[in-house]
């Protein structure tokens, strides 16, 4: 704390042995000690406290940092969640138009123009006509 050697520490010894005198220079000590010793605690103490409110505000700087980019983030979500279920509506809506509206290229199918051919005279049931052909016993 203050640059003081060893000879400036003997000649204030030496200066006090003289001015309070033998008999009382031991409890000028020791009291001058137990001082000491209270003014150290004191400034320990108040070193600490100035340390844990320095560590406390850069925890509250932190803090306001950290909801800051919590708040950044849910924005950033959420603005995308918004235009996620936009696309999803609209995407929807017009599956939903194409459902309900009829095609107008293709026609609507038709008993005339069926692909399937006309049951032959000897298909019919009660008829016994015969067949002549490859696979059929005669």
């Amino acid at each position: 704390m203050f640059d003081i050697g060893f000879s400036e520490l003997m000649l204030i010894a030496v200066v006090a042995l003289v001015v309070i005198g033998p008999e009382r220079l031991p409890r000028v000590a020791r009291t001058a000690g137990h001082l000491l010793g209270r003014l150290q605690r004191y400034v320990s103490t108040v070193k600490s406290d100035i340390s844990r409110e320095m560590q406390l505000e850069e925890l509250r700087r932190l803090q306001s940092e950290i909801e800051e980019s919590a708040r950044s983030v849910e924005d950033g979500l959420s603005s995308e969640m918004q235009a996620a279920k936009q696309a999803l509506t609209a995407t929807a809506e017009a599956v939903n138009r194409e459902i309900k509206a009829p095609p107008a290229s293709a026609p609507a199918p038709s008993l005339a123009h069926s692909p399937v051919a006309p049951p032959l005279p000897g298909d019919l049931p009660g008829t016994s006509a015969s067949r002549s052909g490859p696979g059929t016993s005669a």
